[in-house]
Order: structure tokens, then C-alpha cells, then sequence
């Protein structure tokens, strides 16, 4: 399989599936990376730890200081106490509020990024963009460090076509 259609698998299992954590799995929520593919996370009952990124997320998936992520532990790690199962966005996340299984304590941070998020997804309704594709293209990473592109269709105004004129008359 090659890279790019690796990658769109991921991409698409990451956005499109639902999840409900297993009896071993918590949600968790990531205080950052660490490098070396761990991530810095804290569980709903305050216990800080790392855990690893599996290969099939790495190069293909990107997660942010504030994300939520389902892990499984894992036995043999005395630092690194789990791996990451799944990424969550905000689609996934009200699914399992919707079922009864999210965590009380991150209850009050999901809704204040709710409330952000249907801000933004407002203004894009109003600028005539399919709001199922922009909700979703919203939660992918978006580099920063790359100069934004937009392009516009310019018409030559009548002024500017009049200047012109008067300077060839001359």
C-alpha cells in the first residue's frame, strides 16, 4: 500500500468512526507532546502520565495540547503507562456524551470548546460552505508555519482602463 493511500485510510478511519471506549480504555485529555512520538496526558481523576503514539497515527494523524484521545494500557511500561486508540473530535466526543460515557470532569471543557465551534461553523454556513464538509476539513491540522493562499478573481475596473487611454492620447 502506498503512502498516500495509507494515509487516507487513516485520515478517514480517524474522522468517520464512532467509538465507544472499552471497559480498559479511558478518555483522556492531552497536556502536550514529549517528543519521540509520546504525548503528555491527564486522566479525568488528575493522574499525569505519557503515552505512546501507535505507527499507524504517526506522520498521518496530528493531536494538539487539548485534544481528547481514547488509550489502552499496557503492561510492560513504567513511564510510558499506555498506547493511543483513538483520536476524538468534536463529532466523536458528542456521540459519546450523547451515549452517557464521557468523563464528568471534562464535561465543562467540551462545552466551552462546543460553544467556539459553533461560532466558527456558523460564520461558514453564512458563507454558503457545505457545513458537514467544513466541520470536518476544521478538525484537520492546518501548518501555520505556510503562508495561507487566497485567491480572488480580479476585474479591471473602468478607471483603470480610463488612465490608460488619456496616457496613450498624450
Amino acid at each position: 500500500m502506498s503512502k498516500a493511500t495509507k494515509r487516507k485510510h487513516v485520515t478517514k478511519e480517524v474522522l468517520d468512526e464512532f467509538i465507544l471506549p472499552a471497559e480498559n480504555q479511558k478518555i483522556v485529555k492531552v497536556l502536550g507532546g514529549r517528543g519521540n512520538n509520546l504525548h503528555e496526558i491527564e486522566t479525568s481523576d488528575g493522574e499525569k502520565y505519557l503515552v505512546s503514539m501507535p505507527t499507524k497515527f504517526r506522520k498521518n494523524v496530528w493531536i494538539k495540547r487539548g485534544n481528547f484521545v481514547v488509550i489502552q494500557p499496557i503492561e510492560e511500561g513504567e513511564k510510558v503507562k499506555a498506547e493511543i486508540f483513538a483520536i476524538l473530535y468534536s463529532a466523536q466526543i458528542k456521540y459519546i456524551q450523547d451515549q452517557g460515557k464521557w468523563p464528568k470532569e471534562f464535561c465543562m471543557d467540551k462545552t466551552e470548546e462546543t460553544n467556539k465551534e459553533s461560532i466558527s461553523s456558523s460564520s461558514e454556513i453564512s458563507d454558503g460552505s457545505d457545513s458537514d464538509s467544513s466541520s470536518r476539513n476544521s478538525d484537520l491540522f492546518v501548518n501555520t508555519n505556510r503562508p495561507q493562499c487566497a485567491y480572488e478573481s480580479s476585474d479591471i475596473s473602468d478607471e483603470g482602463s480610463g488612465s490608460h487611454s488619456s496616457s496613450k492620447e498624450n
